[in-house]
């Protein structure tokens, strides 16, 4: 066994081994694709696509199509892919997930296997974190897919979407009030949802790729449809996304409702209940348990003689979520209060989530407790969790600086390869 491959194992050392032959052709066609003009770019991109309706591979264009992809990044970005960016963006292609840290050039080796991908007409998907993360990757790495002839969508939170267009100069006197570059917004152009999507590469979050297939399994008509098939998908910070948040549940809520009164109501009384004598928590499982006394206090503010009775089950469910948002849902940790609206704080990421609710009364529970607005219930009539939604597609990649601790269960869960250490060469 080589040192490499003690290092670094037999699946890295094999793959980087093959990859490299690879990398070799496409430096040798360098030259050549260097003296293209700018209008054979898009030309090249309809030979590709044109060959692969022939027979073609995309593994058989693949030398050729990485190096028109490096050199529309030398002209739009002055960037020039190392070769072992060309082994991470393989890697991808591969469908194999590529060990590469913050500074590495995620974003531009996510190109080449996009690209690539896309010639096919199914679509890419390019999932990252955060809603400016997909806005900043389009508008960065859309002069080059526009160079090469495809189009981009981005699809963000509160059904906000964007059709890359660098000729786009929409004037708005609100962008210099947000805390985000102003160019961002000057190569964006509003969209709908699904022309967002029928782009050749759209970037989003993961949050919004599943909410998305969530609410086209509710649609009552295929013109509402917004996704196309999950054909190929590249994932940034993927053990984070795949393993981290795998089996956090997305919830699709529809609007029921009970009146303000009747949550004020039950928070009065949960407010007056002690922890410890008339309910019990368990920390772990974000759950609470009413005891007798607890029961026997909140049926004499309710006047009912039995809060368990056909009549008053509803009650309990109510007394029960009240308790909670009294006892577990801390402010400034769990949501905010902001501008007389709760907003829930994600538990991975820290970061704020407006338009998101907790379902089953909950959220309506801690606007009571809050003092503000109490808002319509809503019901779940869908979800699915991370693990699931990823499932779907034909072919799952990404990307990440720390893979390598998540390896085995990327591959028991997702089949798939972690390839690490060809950032070293």
């Amino acid at each position: 066994m080589s040192v490499f491959s003690k290092i670094f194992g037999d699946e890295s050392s094999k793959f980087i081994k093959d990859a490299e032959k690879i990398v070799a052709k496409i430096n040798a066609l360098e030259a050549d694709i260097s003296k293209l003009l700018d209008e054979d770019f898009p030309k090249k991109t309809r030979e590709f696509k044109d060959r692969l309706a022939n027979g073609e591979t995309l593994d058989d264009i693949l030398p050729e199509a990485f190096a028109l992809v490096r050199e529309a990044a030398k002209r739009n970005l002055k960037e020039r892919h190392y070769d072992v960016q060309l082994i991470g963006g393989i890697a991808l292609h591969k469908a194999k997930i590529a060990e590469m840290k913050t500074g590495e050039g995620k974003t531009l080796v996510a190109v080449l296997p996009a690209y690539l991908n896309a010639l096919s007409g199914e679509g890419v998907h390019i999932v990252t974190v955060n809603d400016y993360l997909s806005r900043i990757g389009a508008v960065l790495m859309g002069q080059v897919y526009n160079f090469l002839g495809l189009s981009v969508g981005v699809i963000n939170s509160n059904n906000v979407s964007y059709f890359y267009d660098s000729k786009h100069k929409e004037e708005d006197e609100m962008r210099d009030q947000v805390g985000e570059f102003k160019i961002i917004y000057d190569f964006l152009k509003p969209c709908s949802r699904k022309e967002a999507y029928s782009a050749d590469v759209t970037y989003g979050t993961n949050h919004e790729y599943g909410f998305d297939y969530l609410r086209d399994n509710l649609a009552i008509s295929v013109d509402n449809l917004v996704q196309r098939a999950h054909h190929y998908a590249i994932v940034d910070e993927v053990d984070s996304i795949l393993i981290d948040e795998a089996r956090t549940p997305l919830i699709i809520s529809n609007v029921a409702g009970d009146s303000e009164d009747f949550y004020i109501k039950f928070y009065q009384i949960a407010k007056q209940l002690k922890r410890g004598v008339d309910y019990e928590v368990d920390e772990k499982l974000k759950a609470i348990t009413l005891t007798d006394a607890g029961i026997t206090k909140a049926e004499q503010f309710l006047g009912v003689d039995n809060i368990y009775t056909e009549k008053g089950i509803k009650y309990v469910h109510h007394l029960e979520t009240a308790v909670k948002a009294q006892a577990i849902f801390e402010k400034d940790k769990d949501y905010v209060v902001k501008e007389g609206e709760v907003i829930i704080v994600d538990p991975f990421t820290g970061r704020l989530q407006p338009g998101r609710r907790w379902s089953e009364g909950i959220h309506q529970a801690i606007e009571a407790k809050e003092g503000v607005k109490i808002e319509k219930e809503t019901r779940s009539s869908g979800s699915i969790t991370f693990q699931n939604y990823f499932r779907f597609y034909k072919k799952l990649s990404g990307m990440t600086g720390t893979a390598q601790t998540s390896a085995e269960e990327l591959l028991k869960v997702y089949r798939l390869d972690v390839i690490t250490g060809w950032m070293l060469l």
